[in-house]
């Protein structure tokens, strides 16, 4: 990918993050096919250089999993925005399907 359209990508990942309303929620893979990608991987990377000031509690695994290691921050964010969730044993997950979001 040249570095215009790169730093292009990275502009449209992070639009499409802080665009997620509360309370809803995409995977990596769902951002990355906004695009027309299949990179749900540079969709994390990104998401883990540029993500900060981003609403990056709002981009999950597959299977309705919190952001690896950040699971107690981004539990305190989906009870205040109150993100339908599951409990699991050992943990919880996100009620991918009653909470995903898609963009226009």
């Amino acid at each position: 990918m040249p570095a215009s359209s790169s730093g292009e990508f990275i502009e449209h990942v992070c639009a499409i993050v802080d665009s997620i309303p509360p309370g809803r929620v995409m995977t990596y893979g769902d951002v990355a096919a906004v695009l027309g990608s299949r990179g749900a991987r540079a969709v994390g990377q990104i998401m883990a250089r540029y993500g900060a000031d981003l609403p990056w509690w709002r981009v999950i695994r597959a299977g309705g999993h919190p952001p690896a290691g950040h699971e107690d921050r981004a539990l305190a964010q989906y009870r205040a925005e109150e993100t339908p969730l599951r409990d699991r044993p050992g943990g919880y997950r996100i009620d991918y399907p009653a909470a995903r979001w898609s963009p226009g």
